[in-house]
């Protein structure tokens, strides 16, 4: 707690962790008297020096119900560039994180663990689904969701929050918040990627691979609706040509306005270069480059064929919603 102190004039604010200290602190200051020692804070300075301590304050130290967060150089190029780079680290790093463990088919089928977590049809979820929607529970609590670039696999299910809500400001157009490819990202991810960087097979790992599934799903849908952001900087690079596309409602034409080959090709060779250097084993200083924990051309095929692809159809949809 904070105690208001004024000294010939001079106002101060001392810091005091307990109703104690707050005494101790009036009285080495000749603020209590000797026949009051066993005073205490709990009764008058709660009442008198906390509510003078909450008027003099800063407003930089005001209590807030709500912050705000400017988000305008999130749409500076370099920055967008910056943060795709960081996010496929984050990503190779999972897989090869996952990658240790087998593939634990049982994790991802129904009745397979008796979670206790059902539908609304009454059917049992997956191990990664209960993990998922238990994990999205706690994230969302804390304002996970609430920040542009993260979406909820499960939207119905967010819960208030504990924390007070940030004020970000309105870079995206308020309907960014609908488009959610999750559903698409779960499929690719079980369906595709699992069996290509696991090995077939069960080691019973069921806890450790499903804690892995979650965080690789989450980097994964980051990325991808990171799109969002993408769109509207290029939409402020060259509006003319954009407004034009998107009043004709022209999705093929947005498609190969947005697309940049070079680019794409430079990302894919990145992809697998880091795959191939984050996933050797290193012994005595020298590389092993004959075995990799995730198999680098895997992590370019994901890149190629899902993350990209995926990253420019949330593009296309946003902007054409832009101009709503």
């Amino acid at each position: 707690m904070l105690v208001l102190i004024t000294d010939t004039g001079a106002t101060q604010l001392v810091a005091a962790t307990s109703p104690f200290s707050c005494a101790r602190a009036l009285r080495t200051r000749g603020h209590l008297p000797s026949a009051h020692r066993s005073f205490t804070c709990k009764q008058k300075c709660s009442a008198q020096a906390a509510t003078a301590v909450q008027e003099a304050m800063p407003r930089s130290l005001t209590p807030s119900v709500s912050s705000s967060v400017d988000l305008s150089s999130v749409l500076a190029l370099d920055n967008i560039r910056q943060t795709l780079i960081r996010q496929e680290d984050t990503i190779i790093f999972l897989l090869i994180e996952r990658a240790q463990f087998a593939l634990n088919a049982a994790v991802y089928k129904t009745d397979a663990v008796p979670v206790p977590d059902f539908d609304s049809a009454g059917r049992r979820y997956s191990l990664l689904e209960y993990l998922l929607r238990e994990t999205e529970q706690v994230h969302g609590r804390i304002r996970r969701y609430t920040s542009p670039d993260e979406q909820p696999f499960y939207p119905d299910r967010v819960p208030p929050l504990v924390l007070p809500p940030i004020e970000y400001a309105e870079v995206l157009v308020p309907q960014a918040k609908g488009i959610n490819l999750n559903k698409q990202i779960m499929d690719l991810y079980l369906q595709e990627l699992m069996p290509g960087i696991t090995e077939p097979g069960d080691d019973n790992n069921y806890g450790s691979a499903a804690m892995q599934d979650v965080l690789c799903l989450q980097a994964l849908s980051k990325r991808i609706h990171y799109g969002k952001f993408v769109a509207e900087a290029k939409y402020r690079a060259h509006p003319e040509q954009y407004e034009q596309l998107i009043q004709y409602r022209d999705h093929d034409a947005i498609m190969s306005t947005l697309t940049n080959e070079d680019v794409e090709k430079k990302v894919i060779e990145r992809v697998q270069r880091k795959a191939a250097i984050f996933g050797q084993d290193i012994t005595d200083g020298k590389q092993q480059l004959s075995t990799f924990k995730v198999e680098p051309s895997t992590v370019a095929n994901l890149y190629e064929k899902w993350i990209m692809p995926l990253t420019k159809q949330v593009q296309v949809a946003y902007l054409l919603q832009r101009l709503d």
